[in-house]
């Protein structure tokens, strides 16, 4: 009987965590089949309550220019140096993002291997972060409704906002 009650408990969970992640059910499952899962994740959710994290944008610096979280710092990916973050301290919880996860993910495990541990990929990237109506900012500091969308394949998982393409 416990094991019944149990399994039905778990089960009827599973939808209720999920949709906690992200806001679409494929987006879901394109998210986990990929990511690594080598590093932490986190929420949009959970990350958006974070009063003493540092945001680390993982996209290319044209991408950042377009919209960032606000007071996000800019790493990099194609020419990522660990430098770019002097003056984040290592024991501070760092959250890195780029369009969907995937090149944050590579960027965190760089940062776990500099010495940041609390560090913590976010789930569904900038996209999520958009798609579940949080604000993204410009480099002037103004709230934007502009999303860099990587390309247009990656483009359709983002859903609210307005999608900008490199030429």
């Amino acid at each position: 009987m416990k094991s019944a009650i149990f399994s039905i408990c778990f089960f009827v969970s599973i939808p209720v965590t999920f949709a906690q992640r992200v806001t679409s059910e494929s987006y879901d499952n394109m998210l986990q089949s990929l990511l690594s899962h080598t590093v932490q994740e986190i929420s949009v959710a959970d990350a958006a309550q974070l009063k003493n994290a540092a945001f680390i944008d993982a996209r290319e610096l044209n991408e950042y220019n377009v919209s960032h979280l606000k007071n996000a710092w800019w790493s990099g990916y194609d020419d990522f140096n660990a430098a770019r973050l002097n003056g984040v301290s290592k024991e501070l919880t760092l959250i890195v993002y780029c369009s969907v996860g995937y090149r944050s993910e590579k960027i965190a495990e760089k940062l776990i291997a500099a010495g940041y541990k609390n560090t913590h990929n976010l789930y569904g990237g900038i996209f999520e972060w958009k798609n579940q109506g949080h604000p993204v900012y410009d480099t002037n500091g103004n709230e934007t409704e502009k999303v860099h969308a990587y390309s247009k394949s990656w483009g359709s998982w983002l859903t609210k906002g307005i999608r900008v393409y490199d030429n």
